[in-house]
């Protein structure tokens, strides 16, 4: 293993060294012997890491390791407060490696700089958060269930969690899984996405000086097939956890059905962003900006359909796209740049693809809609079309991309239908001064998630998660944990109870 970090000169972060990793078992690195495979950044095609793939016995030994460890009590006999100093110190010494870990973050990504570096301040954040979460599980008491007959509820960890997370917001998607796992009590097998696996991999070490017990987080590097696949069907797993595209989630969630395991997913979306007309414009217009090309688009929460009031749409588009072309787009490391790079050629060509398929339906191109390359990076201008209906592919599809479709409304009514006219429901954005029609539309709309004259804000006090094939579960907040738990049901009859089954009846609940 080579050990390497990112430098700060005068505000300049430089590229990090290409590291060698291996996969983090039983609390050690161990090499692997799977097929070899590279990172590189997506700016400058330099190399940023050297992997190799977990082989399905790599899977099967970190699957042994969590199961041993959760047997053993090692985590989940801990009381919530033990638990809760381990995830503590893993907060902060996130925040004590914010510079490497965004490096890292940024170089495999291709994501600006700044934004890696919130990702991981907000990352800590969670990790904070959940460890209060290790020390508020609770149940319920029963106490008029008649006389003698007391009861309680408890919920008691899971067990095994395999959680495997995407490439656009490695470390944060992470975060929002794993310390809710580790709070419940559970042991955890993680399989970052094959394109950003850097920062995933490194957290095994800061949870070991953070004091995490051997093999209750095992972190293992691959690809789908055959890394996840034997994974997520692997039958001593309990409970699986994904992000990720719809399509590989309906497949993860056939896996767990063929063996009766429970299934949490948080997939994709076509979030429509809505502004009527007496909305405050200025804040809206910068609201949909972050909310379309944050990322270059690459982000479930991407607020890919502008919705706009017919009455304002001529001003509010044209004021949109003078505004989208001062956007930056460029070099990750400069501190100015809003847009990087598309993660790799295939995307690229998906999104150059969906694009040309706006034109072909009639939309009307009014900004962008062409890729450059700036060193080996592959970069998409941000991209507006206009005279979109709803039925059409740019409209329906996540596009995953820099790429923003805009549909003109009428009435609330109307904007509410056309935000459900999708199969996804993880997000949406109102832009009102109408509370009434703020909360008409909160209510109507079929998403996770509705922002009201805001987007994209995010405490760890709240719960994440979509409508229809958005996903099923809830990440963060309250219901963090909820996933990785079971519910035991317990039962106490006073000492001295006798039941009769034969002789006189007895009536009880259940007869």
């Amino acid at each position: 293993m080579t050990q390497a970090t990112s430098h700060i000169r005068s505000g300049k972060v430089e590229l990090p060294v290409a590291r060698d990793f291996a996969h983090w078992i039983e609390g050690r690195w161990v090499s692997g012997e799977g097929d070899a495979f590279a990172r590189e950044n997506p700016a400058s095609g330099q190399v940023v890491g050297r992997y190799r793939v977990a082989t399905p016995d790599e899977v099967n030994a970190a699957v042994a390791s969590a199961k041993a460890a959760f047997d053993s009590g090692r985590w989940s006999d801990l009381s919530g407060e033990n638990r809760a100093v381990v995830l503590e110190r893993t907060a902060q010494t996130i925040l004590m490696r914010v510079e490497e870990l965004a490096a890292y973050e940024m170089a495999e990504s291709g994501k600006p700089l700044k934004q890696a570096r919130v990702e991981i301040e907000r990352s800590a954040a969670l990790w904070s958060y959940a460890a209060t979460q290790a020390r508020s599980i609770n149940g319920s008491s029963f106490a008029a269930l008649g006389k003698g007959l007391t009861a309680m509820t408890i919920k008691e960890p899971i067990g095994v969690a395999a959680i495997i997370t995407p490439w656009n917001f490695p470390f944060l998607i992470i975060s929002q899984k794993l310390p809710f796992a580790l709070a419940a009590g559970c042991t955890c097998v993680v399989k970052p996405s094959e394109l950003t696996p850097a920062t995933t991999l490194m957290l095994g070490e800061i949870l070991e000086a953070s004091g995490m017990p051997a093999g209750v987080v095992n972190i293992i590097a691959g690809h789908g097939n055959p890394t996840g696949d034997t994974l997520i069907k692997h039958p001593d797993v309990e409970v699986v956890s994904f992000t990720g595209s719809t399509r590989v989630g309906k497949h993860a969630m056939k896996a767990g059905a063929d063996r009766v395991a429970k299934v949490a997913l948080e997939l994709g979306g076509k979030n429509p962003h809505i502004v009527f007309a007496d909305a405050d414009l200025e804040n809206a217009l910068d609201a949909v900006l972050h909310g379309a090309f944050a990322n270059a688009g690459q982000s479930c929460n991407c607020g890919s359909r502008l919705l706009v009031d017919r009455r304002i749409a001529d001003s509010f588009v044209h004021n949109l796209v003078e505004a989208s072309k001062k956007i930056p787009v460029g070099d990750p490391l400069d501190d100015e740049t809003l847009v990087g790079p598309i993660i790799n050629a295939a995307q690229y060509e998906r999104i150059m693809g969906l694009i040309a398929a706006g034109k072909q339906e009639g939309a009307t191109l009014e900004l962008g809609g062409t890729g450059r390359t700036i060193n080996s990076g592959r970069y998409i201008e941000p991209t507006i079309f206009t005279n979109v209906t709803a039925n059409m592919k740019i409209a329906q599809e996540e596009i995953f991309g820099p790429v923003l479709s805009v549909i003109t409304f009428d009435t609330p009514q109307e904007a509410i239908a056309i935000a459900n006219e999708t199969a996804y429901g993880l997000s949406a954005g109102v832009w009102t001064k109408d509370i009434s029609v703020a909360i008409q539309a909160a209510r109507g709309i079929k998403a996770g998630t509705i922002w009201i004259n805001t987007y994209l804000d995010g405490p760890a006090e709240l719960p994440f998660g979509g409508y229809k094939e958005s996903g099923l579960g809830r990440e963060v907040g309250l219901a963090g944990v909820e996933d990785f738990m079971e519910i035991k049901t317990i039962q106490i009859r006073d000492a001295g109870y006798a039941p009769k089954w034969i002789g006189p009846r007895i009536v009880r609940g259940g007869e």
